[in-house]
């Protein structure tokens, strides 16, 4: 199984007076989970709906392997997506609905058995949909996205609603799908939640890139500083900065930058001012994504 390149070009969506998505380009290749972040507002959906015909862009492309989703011969057996887990039939059960989409696209009705079984829904499969629990749902929004057998999987915040054990459940598929050479597009505004899922990172912030690589890099981005405080903050500040920190007040004492806690106490010792709290901190991956996307701050 091989995936296509997603290719964002230059996208752009404007509702009326409001922009979503403004002059977005990024690439998605296949065998590697890639996460596609931002908070909530950041246009993530507006593009995954453009990149799949939901929508129709402003100007700029969306493609797979260089054509648009319109293009494609068999989409479903091309992008697989789940973009929205309440947007089943709530009268009809879980494999009557895949039955109906798979026949409609011409996939026999062993495969819906398939994709029942391995999103863990056999079980639950004769059962109305509007009966099912958010988590449910989005592992029959997954069943959905793998019924075509697609090499491309195309997923909104598909760890929504999961309990512990399937979020662990479904981190493993995402990696396993990425492995056989899928391409795995997941969408979710909170780092922290894909962290151990994905390979690379798309962030975006106000519709536009703000960072694309993978999270090793992204880590490189991480600091080291420290809380610290003196009766001579003034002294202590210019002495820090005079050091290379960044210095700036906090809600007790002083936040600094750019210095670890052994560099702060020699820098305050050198400057004969002593110490009357020094506290290490290390910024953490999720610190550098709020700091990306404008949401960072200090205490």
């Amino acid at each position: 199984m091989t995936g296509a390149v997603i290719e964002i070009d230059h996208l752009t969506k404007r509702f009326g007076g409001m922009t979503a998505v403004d002059d977005l380009s990024f690439r998605v290749e296949p065998g590697v989970v890639t996460g596609f972040l931002g908070p909530n507002g950041a246009g993530k959906t507006t593009t995954l709906r453009s990149l799949v015909g939901l929508v129709s862009p402003t100007s700029g492309r969306a493609t797979f392997d260089g054509r648009s989703y319109a293009e494609l011969p068999h989409p479903m057996r091309t992008v697989g997506t789940a973009l929205e887990a309440a947007s089943f039939h709530p009268g009809r059960s879980g494999r009557d609905h895949l039955r109906v989409v798979g026949a409609a696209a011409g996939i026999p009705t062993s495969r819906v058995d398939e994709v029942l079984e391995w999103s863990g829904l056999a079980d639950a499969a004769r059962r109305r949909v509007g009966g099912y629990s958010l988590g449910m749902r989005q592992r029959l929004g997954l069943a959905l996205a793998l019924l075509g057998d697609p090499g491309v999987l195309v997923l909104d915040e598909p760890i929504n609603g999961l309990d512990p054990e399937g979020i662990r459940w479904i981190r493993g598929f995402l990696r396993e799908l990425a492995a056989e050479g899928r391409t795995v597009l997941v969408s979710s505004h909170l780092l922290s939640e894909v962290q151990q899922t994905v390979d690379r990172v798309v962030i975006i912030a106000k519709g536009r890139l703000a960072y694309q690589g993978t999270l090793d890099d992204l880590e490189h981005r991480t600091g080291t500083g420290a809380r610290v405080d003196a009766a001579d903050r003034e002294g202590l500040a210019r002495a820090l900065r005079e050091a290379g920190g960044e210095v700036e007040p906090a809600a007790e004492g002083l936040r600094v930058a750019g210095l670890d806690a052994d560099a702060v106490g020699r820098a305050s010792l050198a400057a004969g001012i002593p110490l009357r709290m020094l506290v290490p901190e290390r910024e953490g991956l999720e610190d550098v994504f709020l700091d990306l996307v404008g949401e960072g701050g200090g205490a």
